[in-house]
């Protein structure tokens, strides 16, 4: 879902690292200036902005949060598209505050949106992120393994592979962008007491690497807010062929059966008496 976080005041020192990183060639500031010849597998930033299509790709052995370093760099007129990727992350989160461990090895990726003009419904743009994500991890495989549990995880084997979080920033009633993190179990160490409902990619594809999955995803993924507001059929129905909910009985957000989503991207529970639909909250099963 896009949470709206009230604009706040950026902190000096991550803009600045932020900032020099991304001058595309131009004498970075001393402090920064090892992390500045960062490569991903081999490839840097400049030249995955290029294979991406997208402005500028900033690479970190480690940030605080790629999500917080997006906002930093939205707030300096950063370009839609832009990229952040780091190594680990010290402060990575998830909805409604909880801690997303990232060691490295995985995939954690936070992008900038501009929607501009463009209508965004908060809960449709996690919804293309998912489907987006999902395709991108299918593709890796070489076989349809990605399903998607409202309203942000992405699970293979049942176990969750993969979370989303957006966060938009306004002024006054204006839109001014959307930060898009993601986070990914590629090649992390996993701990023993999340082993029965966590997975790594590698456990199902075991020579894939970070950039065979961020390929197929970030062009993609700088897409999804050009659509419109509300989810096409088909994409309603695509979501629906990974919906890993549907006919399982919740306790919360609301009690009853999940009966997938709205165009919207709120969930449909069946509590009875009538459908409902659930824009936001935590999923827990009956």
């Amino acid at each position: 879902m896009v949470h709206p976080v009230p604009r706040r005041a950026v902190a000096t020192r991550p803009v600045l690292r932020v900032r020099a990183l991304l001058l595309g060639g131009r004498r970075a500031h001393a402090r920064i200036r090892a992390v500045a010849h960062l490569g991903l597998d081999g490839l840097p930033g400049n030249v995955l902005a290029q294979r991406w299509g997208v402005p500028q790709v900033g690479l970190f052995r480690r940030l605080g949060s790629t999500l917080d370093a997006i906002h930093d760099l939205g707030a300096q007129d950063a370009p839609h598209g832009t990229v952040v990727l780091a190594e680990e992350q010290t402060a990575g989160r998830g909805r409604d505050g909880r801690t997303w461990r990232s060691p490295a090895g995985g995939v954690w990726l936070g992008m900038l949106l501009r929607p501009g003009d463009v209508r965004v419904e908060p809960g449709s743009l996690a919804i293309r992120a998912g489907l987006v994500l999902a395709d991108a991890v299918d593709e890796v495989v070489g076989r349809p393994v990605a399903q998607l549990k409202w309203p942000n995880d992405v699970l293979v084997h049942d176990r969750k592979l993969a979370g989303i979080l957006c966060e938009s920033r306004w002024q006054g009633e204006a839109l001014q962008w959307i930060a898009v993190g993601l986070g990914v179990n590629l090649g992390n160490e996993l701990p023993p007491e999340l082993g029965a409902r966590a997975v790594a990619l590698r456990e199902v594809a075991p020579a894939v690497r970070r950039i065979d999955l961020l390929d197929r995803l970030v062009p993609a993924l700088a897409r999804i807010g050009g659509p419109g507001a509300f989810l096409a059929e088909a994409e309603c129905a695509a979501f629906a062929a990974r919906d890993w909910l549907h006919g399982r009985m919740l306790r919360s957000p609301a009690a009853g059966l999940a009966r997938g989503i709205r165009p919207d991207g709120a969930l449909l529970v069946d509590a009875g008496a009538g459908t409902v639909g659930v824009r936001e909250g935590h999923v827990e099963l009956a």
